[in-house]
């Protein structure tokens, strides 16, 4: 599918600009892999794919617990839309195939 492979993912958020990776594989339209930033890894779950839509949750501790809700659009090489941080809104990212 047009989402496999490993991103490099930014995020715009009120601490500022976040950088992560991404490495995914879908099949069968679940999407799974790892998503890391600042030197930690996780999971990622509740990932889908239909067509070019991707979304996908990763839970992360810093700088706070949170689970991040991604929801977006793969294009080619990139990949844009809205990460959810719960209570706090929803924020922008871009990514690109790394």
């Amino acid at each position: 599918m047009a989402v496999d492979g490993n991103w490099n993912i930014t995020m715009s958020t009120p601490m500022g600009e976040r950088k992560a990776t991404l490495n995914v594989t879908s099949a069968g339209g679940t999407l799974t892999g790892t998503q890391g930033a600042d030197g930690n890894s996780g999971e990622i779950f509740d990932g889908s794919v239909a067509g070019d839509d991707v979304s996908w949750k990763i839970s992360i501790t810093n700088p706070m617990p949170l689970t991040l809700a991604f929801s977006g659009k793969v294009a080619g090489d990139s990949m844009s839309g809205e990460m959810g941080i719960g209570p706090m809104g929803s924020f922008p990212f871009t990514g690109t195939r790394a």
